[in-house]
């Protein structure tokens, strides 16, 4: 069971979220015009009243999520225009379970984005979240260590200066169709006029 989380960009103190169960399907109405992010969290625990924590992804102690996410955890990222929707899925704040975004009935490059593989298996001890032994999560290099290098701030703000890691690589063998560290989303946002899209999200364990 998952617990998805959604914030709109520009209001990151107020989101949704819901619970999810294996092979259930829940329906997310967004207007024309609309841009954020969704997630999912994993190991939550929330009372009756929606009040509770997770283990990772998360957003706040409510069922509904009351700020930005907690990483390490796999985003999707949208924005939603009149004729082009823009998409793609983000590794750079770290990595919890696999995500596809698949569109519906979309014109233009509409290819599935995404990341199938499970990066838990392959997790560097140095960025490995554990819980009981298990690595149930894999952080970013800018999340783990927090420099300039791998965020690609100060001196390594700009695309010719911040160049992958053998982190973001790593990432990137398994995850292709991600953005695996802050310049790779240039490569990886897809273009695509769609009704709809499919957001898979595979907790395999």
């Amino acid at each position: 069971m998952i617990w998805p989380g959604i914030i709109t960009k520009g209001d990151s103190n107020r989101g949704e979220g819901f619970a999810l169960k294996p092979g259930q399907t829940a329906i997310y109405n967004a207007t024309v015009g609309w841009s954020g992010r969704i997630w999912a969290r994993t190991g939550c625990n929330f009372d009756k009243t929606g009040t509770g924590t997770c283990q990772t992804g998360s957003c706040g102690t409510s069922l509904n999520c009351t700020g930005p996410s907690n990483p390490p955890n796999t985003i999707a990222e949208f924005t939603l225009g009149d004729d082009v929707d823009f998409y793609d899925l983000s590794l750079v704040d770290g990595y919890n379970l696999p995500i596809v975004i698949s569109p519906i009935n979309g014109k233009g490059n509409c290819s599935i984005a995404g990341c199938e593989g499970d990066l838990r298996q392959n997790c560097s001890s140095e960025l490995a979240v554990k819980s009981n032994g298990k690595v149930i999560a894999c952080r970013s290099a800018c999340n783990a260590f927090n420099t300039d290098e791998y965020c690609c701030r100060g001196a390594f703000a700009d695309p010719a200066a911040c160049q992958p890691s053998n982190y973001s690589r790593s990432f990137k063998q398994v995850c292709p169709a991600a953005s695996s560290y802050a310049f790779d989303d240039r490569a990886s946002i897809i273009t695509c006029s769609a009704s709809e899209y499919i957001i898979i999200f595979c907790a395999s364990r």
